[in-house]
């Protein structure tokens, strides 16, 4: 599958690609351009599924930009995108599949790719978002999610640490504390569970006996996509890891 990305302005084109790669992840061949005469040369080489085109740029515009990629392929979803509602009647009249405003975000690009006027597959958002490069932070759908003790939170970072690996509790009580907490670290254990569960992403945490662990398959994670070698990734660390935490090193 590929989409095309087209905007005269390279800050608002490395803002849009990495905004629709929130939704549809690596697995999509992008094809970004801030000159609309060399997209559609790339076009030309490449059947295009979806294409989110500025509508506003010189020599050709998204709007003869989106006639030229559908006279090639009328199949083709066009998305387009403008800081202005002035162009609706143009792009309704081209049975464009979406006009998204700037700024734009993960929300507005994933409403717009989840009702294509030719449908294309989109993978499946995963139910836990966390940020490990800064603070360490924990969003369900794009809201944060809000635990009843920040400790919690703690607890739950550093099973993210540890990616996947099954920790005892006797572990967790020595990271968290340097005394024995034993009954207060039951309380967290509970805490994660219920909070996940509310927030509907209850299958990432995992309690069996006395060892707990995160499904790293159902995290969006900053710091896994960097070792994956994202470069949108590796261009967000900037040197903090979990950041209000004592214990975390980051292992790159």
């Amino acid at each position: 599958m590929t989409v095309l990305l087209v905007d005269d302005e390279e800050l608002q084109l490395l803002r849009l690609q990495n905004e629709v790669k929130k939704v549809l992840g690596g697995q999509w061949e992008y094809l970004a351009f801030t000159n609309p005469v060399e997209a559609l040369t790339a076009a030309a080489e490449k059947t295009v599924d979806v294409a989110f085109l500025d509508i506003e740029m010189p020599v050709i515009s998204g709007i003869g930009l989106a006639k030229k990629l559908k006279e090639r392929n009328p199949q083709v979803n066009v998305i387009f995108v403008t800081a202005y509602q002035d162009y609706a009647l143009d792009a309704y009249r081209l049975h464009a599949s979406g006009y998204v405003t700037k700024p734009v975000t993960e929300g507005k690009v994933r409403e717009e790719l989840g009702n294509l006027r030719n449908p294309v597959p989109l993978p499946k958002a995963k139910p836990l978002q966390v940020k490990c490069f800064g603070n360490f932070e924990v969003f369900a759908h794009g809201q944060p999610v809000k635990f009843q003790y920040s400790k919690s939170k703690e607890l739950l970072a550093y099973l993210v640490d540890r990616e996947g690996a099954a920790v005892t509790v006797g572990e967790l009580n020595a990271v968290l504390w340097e005394e024995d907490h034993s009954s207060y670290l039951r309380n967290l254990i509970a805490d994660v569970q219920t909070t996940l569960k509310a927030a509907g992403a209850e299958g990432v945490f995992i309690k069996r006996r006395s060892q707990c662990y995160v499904v790293t398959e159902l995290l969006d994670c900053d710091a896994y996509e960097y070792k994956r070698g994202n470069p949108d990734a590796v261009l967000a660390y900037r040197g903090e890891y979990m950041a209000q935490f004592s214990w975390p090193i980051f292992q790159n």
